[in-house]
């Protein structure tokens, strides 16, 4: 039987469809703003032995009728889990999503040792840069790869994306290259993660994932201020959003095994 992991994100809602160990199906789809509507269009003709949810809204599964036993675990444990099973290799996590930022240490099997979240405001998160991207008129797919352009940036004191906001505008007004000022807004995020980094314990090989692990430039600048190397000490998986979601199927998996 098949089992199935779900991570509801504040910005998009992805699920992983496992059996036998092995991933079988993947789904996606933005959380709008009728998140439980969604997550019953992502799960439809899926038939499971059991679920697992995580994420920011994941005691939304209390309101689904499945047909199937639902549990859910915090996104700490199932980046951890998700994470080690992409990287067996790796002893740091850092997960940059819509809403939030997470730094973990890794001990053996993908249990989390030392954490440390940020949920309280936008700083250093996905909406930051979202929200960066529209002072640029610049749709946030696309963000990353404009920041690349830069090779001056300034420093962006404030991560408040309204006082951000007030610097960008007022650096604009100074003649400063706007490509500058995108690379200058990412940088001042990837030295807040690094901190964060730092204050978990950072040990090599570092593992990113999230949404914004799509986002080149962060990548690069993670790369440059952890003096790592992509693919080498720096690993990004191929769909960095899926870890939450294949680290609730693992445990999902789990589960079934103790109990057959």
């Amino acid at each position: 039987m098949m089992v199935l992991g779900i991570d509801i994100g504040s910005r998009s809602i992805e699920v992983v469809a496992m059996r036998q160990g092995e991933v079988v199906e993947k789904r996606h789809g933005p959380t709008t703003f009728n998140p439980v509507q969604q997550i019953n269009h992502l799960l439809e003709g899926l038939e499971a032995q059991m679920a697992v949810a995580t994420g920011y809204g994941r005691n939304l599964v209390q309101e689904l009728s499945l047909g199937f036993p639902v549990q859910t675990i915090t996104e700490i444990k199932a980046h951890g889990l998700g994470a080690h099973h992409l990287f067996p290799k790796g002893r740091t996590v850092l997960d940059i999503g819509g809403q939030d930022t997470k730094a973990l240490s890794l001990l053996p099997g993908g249990r989390v040792g030392k954490f440390e979240m940020n949920d309280r405001c936008a700083a250093g998160t996905g909406k930051f840069l979202e929200y960066s991207a529209q002072i640029f008129q610049i749709p946030i797919q696309d963000f990353g790869a404009y920041a690349l352009g830069g090779d001056n940036p300034p420093i962006i004191n404030s991560m408040c994306t309204v006082f951000a906001e007030t610097e960008a505008t007022s650096l604009m007004a100074q003649g400063v290259k706007p490509e500058n000022i995108a690379l200058g807004l990412h940088l001042a995020i990837a030295r807040r993660t690094v901190n964060m980094l730092n204050r978990v314990g950072l040990v090599l090989p570092l593992i990113f994932v999230g949404g914004v692990a799509h986002n080149p430039c962060m990548c690069n600048l993670l790369a440059e201020q952890t003096k790592t190397k992509i693919d080498e000490t720096l690993f990004v998986p191929k769909e960095p959003d899926m870890s939450g979601a294949l680290g609730a199927a693992l445990w999902a998996q789990e589960i079934v095994a103790e109990t057959t």
